[in-house]
C-alpha cells in the first residue's frame, strides 16, 4: 500500500484526535476522525479505510466490542491504542482480533512505524469485497447490522446486549431454517469451549421476550430435540 491509505482514527478525546490525524497526515496518510464507535461505523459505510487506530475507553461500544466486531466481520485491520497498557489488557487487545496494540501515551513515531508495519503485512493480501450493508427486514422489523440498530414494527429502538445481537444476527443471515445449540454456538461465540450450550437457551430466551414484548406473532420457534428457528421470512431493504 502507498502513503495514500486512508487511516480512520477513533478516540473521545479531541485533542488526541487532532494531534494523531495531524501527524499521519503530514506524512501522507488520508485521515479521516471519529469520536464514538457509532461515528466509526458511519464512517466505514462511506468508505473503508485501510486501517483503524482505535482507543479502548470510549462512550458507548468500547474499543475491545469494536475491535471484535471488525475482526469477525473482516473488516479493516486495527491497532488498539490504549491507556490500559499492562500485559494482560495488550492480550486481550490481540486476542479479540486487533493487528497490534500500542500503550499510551506514545511517541507518535512509534505509532507511524506501527501503521506502516500493518499495512505492509496486509498489502500482498487479496482484497476483502464490501459486505452488503443493506438492513434485514423481518415481520415489520428492521435490523441494521453496521449501525447496531434494531426497530420494531412502530419504529422503536430496542436494546440489545452483544450476545443477543450476535443472536439474532445469526438467525437473520440464516432464515426459517432449523440452528442446532452447536450451531448457534458456533456462530455466536465461534465455538468457544467455555461457553456452554444452556448459555444459548438463556440468550435465545431473553431475545424472544424482547421481539414477543412488541409484536404477539411466533418470531423464534423452539424445534423439540433440534435447536431454534427464525420464523418469519426475511429480506434486505
Amino acid at each position: 500500500m502507498d502513503l495514500q491509505s486512508l487511516i480512520l482514527v477513533v478516540d473521545d478525546d479531541p485533542e488526541l484526535r487532532r494531534l494523531i490525524t495531524a501527524f499521519l497526515g503530514g506524512h501522507g496518510y488520508r485521515v479521516q476522525a471519529a469520536e464514538n464507535a457509532l461515528q466509526m461505523n458511519l464512517a466505514i459505510e462511506r468508505e473503508r479505510p485501510d486501517l483503524v487506530v482505535l482507543d479502548v475507553m470510549m462512550p458507548g461500544e468500547d474499543g475491545l466490542s469494536a475491535a471484535r466486531r471488525l475482526a469477525a466481520d473482516k473488516g479493516p485491520p486495527v491497532i488498539i491504542l490504549s491507556a490500559l497498557g499492562g500485559d494482560t489488557d495488550r492480550i486481550i487487545g490481540l486476542e479479540v482480533g486487533a493487528d497490534d496494540y500500542l500503550a499510551k501515551p506514545c511517541n507518535p513515531r512509534e505509532l507511524l512505524a506501527r501503521v506502516r508495519a500493518v499495512l505492509r503485512r496486509i498489502g500482498n493480501r487479496e482484497p476483502v469485497p464490501m459486505e452488503d450493508a443493506r438492513p434485514y427486514a423481518f415481520a415489520g422489523w428492521r435490523l441494521d447490522v453496521t449501525r447496531r440498530d434494531l426497530r420494531d414494527p412502530t419504529g422503536i429502538f430496542i436494546n440489545l446486549s452483544d450476545g443477543e445481537f450476535a443472536l439474532l444476527r445469526s438467525f437473520v443471515e440464516h432464515p426459517q431454517r432449523i440452528l442446532s445449540r452447536d450451531q448457534l454456538l458456533d456462530l455466536v461465540h465461534g465455538g468457544r469451549s467455555e461457553v456452554f450450550d444452556r448459555a444459548i437457551d438463556t440468550q435465545i430466551s431473553r431475545l424472544r421476550r424482547k421481539l414477543n414484548d412488541r409484536v404477539q406473532a411466533e418470531m423464534i420457534r423452539t424445534v423439540r430435540n433440534e435447536g431454534y428457528m427464525l420464523v418469519p421470512k426475511v429480506s434486505r431493504l
